[in-house]
């Protein structure tokens, strides 16, 4: 009943936008390049009349363009291509139109580059969403010269890193499983290679990166903290190209082109290391018979079945393994593959239907004798989403759905050795049912206005098959006796769990150029990892919400001031945000949840909090390109049985973090780029003594979680890149030579101790900010200093 209120203001809102929506007037169509007949998404579409009303096109090309007294010019415009103007009549009010522009050549001095529409920061009612480019991505430095959008993302304000290198991705106060990643629709349960050091995604396969942190839509949920929405590109229509590199430790390529005829085409892409082949060029033996690899593939097929219908599938597969000396070996994968179909109704109803499955598999195998196993275990998620949108007058939306959502976590299988003196593992699959309905409506109120409310509700239940354990008192724990077991059918419900999901936001013009936006978010997650690593690891373990664990909910309200200058050349921003949690798990201390039954006994739950502020200014146009960031942020944690019942810092939060991306256009074949990153250090807690069993020294923590903190992290990256001169010819080479940490900054990545009296740890800035105790014993590990990398890229 305390929702009502809410739910009655959200519908009678989108009742008015129906009222005030009347003899809705609209042309739509789809922007192509002229020579591949390819969607060109992120051009501008505008009335040569009224440029401050127009809009760009989505990732298929695509736009809906409000219109005004015919006949007018509509002008079609996109970076590199000449404009296009057609005088429109009312006779194209109901008919799609097709737009084909043609590459230009122009001098340097002409290029005007931009990323977006230059007034969608001010106008747009978006608030902590950024689009980011897949070039721009291409042309900031990168370890070992592997481009990676998701350590691209780190470099955006309010969003943290794991450590050294790593692509974990901690946005304004939340976890890593906070973060919902998606590809074509379809979950990512570990979006990383090589214990996360790159991500999955190879960026020649992928179109632009959506991402939310602020104000998330109603259409998308499931997670608290932030969405990255990826999505493959589509193949060209006309011919087959090609691109691709041969880096330092990888090598990539990508085809596409048309598939069976100009109504069809493919794009396939694949990606390897080859350390593993370098290893058995040792004349060592036990290094030579190490493996260390990963790849990826994946592959989109897209049809068109006519002027309003498009299909297409998508699949990806990504596999990593480490062997040592063939006795020990740790490997896992992603396997992912969704249907889209996408239907135009008519010029103002848009029909969206999506089914996917995801699966996540890791092995850990050792081969011995008497201690040996093989230990592999699964999850997966399988889903169908339906979206209808509705374009009404007055630049007024309506879109409403339905997503529903089937999890399964496997249970573990542990297959040991013949004579193996280690003990049989049991555990009991888990399933879960979420099924989602949403509608959301925005609409200008006056000429300074636009307003945007959702609501989602989400019904979820934990249904077997699947068992259900009974404590003595009710309450899980170690300790606790378990009373009773009970068992559970196929899909028979164990528990059930229905929230409401409340969004909306406002945009209010001050001027032109400078507008005021705020936003509250309500989202519910009902499946977190259970870990005691911040870095995330590949047999990390995912719980569903159930009878002991209750969903969590996270609320976040931001508001923001934006302006633009120069016509939209410089962007500069300032957002401040406020998250409340509830239902947040952790470990005991000393937990173990790995290979458990009863992984509730080894969970607690409490409450969080998170604010902070960002600021962000940011260049568009000209030879130099590139922003720079700053953030202030603090993430709290209290949960009863933890840190002596007090607040406490999770190990990412990390109050001051400064990002600076620069890329400059020298001439037509060279450019440099240069990034910078400064943050706190990360939260840890460091032993406060020792004490000796069998001669062994063991580390002794003090009650207080997280108390301790790294030295500060800073690097700066850079690199130069080359491109062979453009003579006409169908192959286009360049050369790209980056340097991480480019001044060999020691950034700690992890602390040994083995002698430690009376708390006497100190940091000595003056040796790289290693630590130093009066006594010896104290030893640090460092990841990367001065890391070179030569990569060419092509494409034909």
């Amino acid at each position: 009943m305390k929702f009502l209120p809410l739910t009655v203001f959200v519908f009678l809102f989108l009742g008015s936008t129906l009222l005030y929506s009347q003899q809705p007037t609209f042309i739509s169509g789809t922007v192509l390049e002229v020579e591949g007949n390819t969607p060109l998404p992120g051009a501008n579409i505008y009335w040569e009349s009224e440029p401050q009303k127009g809009v760009v096109s989505d990732i298929n090309g695509e736009f809906t363009l409000a219109s005004v007294p015919l006949p007018a010019k509509l002008v079609i415009s996109f970076i590199g291509y000449s404009p296009s103007i057609r005088v429109l009549t009312v006779r194209d009010l109901d008919k799609p139109l097709k737009f084909f522009l043609k590459p230009e050549e122009l001098s340097l001095e002409e290029i005007i580059i931009r990323e977006t529409n230059p007034e969608q920061n001010v106008k747009g009612i978006e608030m902590g969403k950024s689009v980011v480019p897949i070039e721009t991505i291409k042309n900031i430095p990168a370890l070992f010269g592997e481009v990676d959008i998701l350590r691209s993302l780190q470099l955006l304000p309010g969003v943290k890193s794991a450590g050294e290198g790593t692509t974990g991705l901690f946005v304004r106060g939340g976890s890593a499983d906070q973060n919902l990643i998606n590809l074509d629709g379809a979950p990512v349960y570990n979006p990383s290679h090589f214990f996360g050091f790159f991500s999955v995604f190879n960026p020649d396969a992928l179109s632009d990166i959506e991402f939310y942190k602020g104000n998330i839509p109603a259409e998308l949920g499931g997670r608290v903290s932030s969405v990255i929405d990826v999505s493959m590109r589509e193949g060209n229509f006309q011919k087959i190209r090609g691109e691709g590199g041969i880096g330092t430790i990888s090598s990539r390529l990508t085809l596409d082109g048309p598939l069976f005829s100009d109504k069809s085409s493919f794009v396939v892409s694949g990606r390897r290391t080859y350390a593993d082949l370098f290893l058995r060029l040792s004349n060592n033996e036990n290094i030579k018979n190490n493996q260390l690899y990963f790849y990826d593939l994946s592959a989109k097929f897209t049809f068109k079945l006519g002027e309003k219908d498009k299909i297409s599938f998508s699949s990806y597969y990504g596999s990593d393994f480490l062997g040592l000396s063939g006795q020990f070996g740790l490997g896992w994968n992603n396997f992912i593959t969704s249907f889209n179909w996408n239907r135009n109704i008519s010029s103002t109803k848009f029909f969206d239907l999506s089914a996917y499955h995801s699966r996540y598999q890791y092995q850990v195998l050792f081969d011995d004798p008497q201690d040996g196993f093989n230990w592999t275990n699964s999850l997966s998620e399988s889903g169908v989403n339906l979206g209808w949108t509705w374009l009404l007058g007055n630049n007024s939306v309506i879109k409403a759905g339905y997503h529903g959502q089937l999890y399964h976590f496997a249970p573990i299988n542990l297959e040991l050795a013949p004579e193996s003196n280690l003990t049989d593992i049991n555990t009991n699959q888990k399933n879960g049912l979420l099924n989602n309905l949403y509608v959301s409506g925005t609409t200008e109120l006056g000429s300074k206005l636009l307003v945007e409310a959702g609501l989602r509700l989400s019904h979820y239940q934990e249904v077997g098959k699947g068992v259900l354990y009974e404590y003595e008192g009710g309450i899980p724990s170690p300790d606790a006796e378990v009373t009773d077991t009970l068992t559970f059918g196929r899909l028979e419900r164990m528990k059930a769990f229905q929230r409401l999901e409340p969004r909306i936001s406002l945009r209010y013009l001050i001027a032109e150029d400078l507008s005021f936006k705020a936003a509250f978010n309500r989202n519910h997650q009902y499946v977190q990892v259970a870990s005691n690593s911040s870095a995330g690891l590949p047999i990390d373990r995912w719980v569903p919400s159930g009878t002991y664990i209750e969903p969590l909910r996270g609320d976040q309200v931001s508001v923001g001031l934006f302006k633009n200058f120069a016509g939209g050349t410089w962007e500069v921003s300032v957002e401040t945000y406020y998250k409340d949690f509830r239902n947040v798990i952790d470990l005991r201390q000393g937990a173990s949840v790995l290979f458990t039954d009863n992984v509730e006994t080894e969970l607690l739950s409490g409450v969080g909090y998170a604010y902070g502020t960002e600021f962000l200014i940011r260049k568009n146009v000209g030879k130099t390109t590139g922003w720079l960031g700053y953030t202030y942020s603090r993430t709290w944690r209290k949960i009863e049985g933890i840190s002596s019942d007090t607040w406490y810092n999770p190990r990412f939060d990390r109050p001051h973090d400064v990002s600076l991306v620069l890329n400059h256009e020298f001439s037509d074949r060279w450019s440099a780029g240069l990034t910078f990153v400064y943050t706190s250090g990360q939260a840890v807690t460091f032993p406060v003594g020792t004490y000796v069993v069998d001669t062994q020294r063991v580390p002794v923590y003090g009650d207080q979680r997280n108390a301790d903190r790294f030295p500060d992290y800073h690097r700066v990256d850079a690199s130069i890149t080359w491109k062979n001169q453009d003579k006409g010819r169908k192959w286009r080479g360049s050369w790209n030579f980056s340097v991480y940490n480019l001044y060999g900054r020691k950034n700690p990545f992890t602390f040994q101790f083995t002698d430690i009296y009376n708390d006497d740890i100190t940091f000595d800035p003056e040796d790289g900010g290693e630590v130093v105790s009066q006594r010896p014993g104290v030893i640090m590990t460092y990841l990367f200093t001065f890391l070179p990398a030569l990569t060419y890229n092509f494409k034909f």
